[in-house]
């Protein structure tokens, strides 16, 4: 299902970006993607310090575009009531610079084939990323919340380590700091183990960090998403990853683990 933005340039659609934003660090999935690209290639200028969120990730986007690119695919993203990038300001990139006028002709084609997929599309495979919820969905989902709840106390909860990789925004984020900010998340049947700093490249470091968690407790995805990912915590944290998944069928020592596993 495609998600949806609507005139992104005008203040309420950078407000309505801004907010999407606020708890996430891209605009499908857990890295960045065409989805970003296309998003990024529809603002006609890079957002002011006022939409903070989405600023930070407009910046963001632009460095992976200059260092590394971007190759995931995304899911799908629809821009309603922008300009469409014209033919002559593709033919007229920058003289002299190559390599910016190949990147700046392949995220435009990118863009243009995604409008152009968009538009085939049934309009009601688009969501509504803004609607409110009404009273119903809020009912049924405190129901199922209740439901989910009630049962976790009925069955003897199996448990499973995990290994996490927490990456950083740059190499001027400090570690310290981020490893502070992950441990601080406190969830009912979550224990943090221990933990390590991985080079990467280009002066940064990854946090590799194990957990061992209650299955019916715990949501690692969601854990990722909804607090990992979110704020405050993306203040240092730019994105995670499952490196392993284990069920524990017996004690082991979790630095063990983690020397195994790195």
């Amino acid at each position: 299902m495609a998600v949806a933005f609507h005139d992104i340039n005008s203040a309420a659609g950078l407000k309505k970006l801004d907010q999407y934003l606020l708890t996430r660090s891209y605009i499908t999935g857990y890295q960045a993607s065409k989805d970003d690209i296309t998003v990024h290639a529809a603002l006609s200028e890079p957002p002011s310090s006022e939409y903070v969120n989405a600023s930070r990730w407009y910046n963001h986007i632009a460095a992976l575009l200059r260092i590394s690119g971007v190759s995931g695919e995304g899911c799908g993203v629809t821009i309603e009531g922008c300009a469409p990038i014209t033919g002559e300001a593709v033919a007229t990139p920058p003289v002299g610079d190559s390599k910016a006028s190949i990147q700046f002709l392949f995220y435009w084609l990118i863009w243009y084939n995604a409008q152009a997929s968009a538009a085939e599309d049934d309009d009601d495979s688009d969501v509504d990323l803004f609607g409110e919820e009404t009273e119903e969905e809020k009912k049924a989902a405190e129901e199922r919340a209740a439901a989910v709840k009630a049962s976790t106390k009925k069955k003897e909860s199996g448990k499973s380590s995990v290994l996490l990789d927490v990456k950083p925004w740059d190499d001027e984020t400090d570690m310290k700091k981020l490893e502070e900010a992950v441990r601080s998340v406190e969830v009912e049947g979550l224990h943090w183990g221990a933990s390590k700093l991985v080079p990467v490249g280009y002066g940064i470091k990854k946090l590799t960090i194990m957990l061992t968690i209650i299955d019916d407790l715990v949501s690692v995805d969601t854990l990722i998403e909804d607090r990992l990912t979110a704020e405050p915590i993306n203040e240092y944290v730019q994105s995670c990853d499952i490196v392993a998944f284990n069920k524990i069928f017996g004690l082991c020592n979790s630095s063990e683990l983690l020397g195994n596993a790195i």
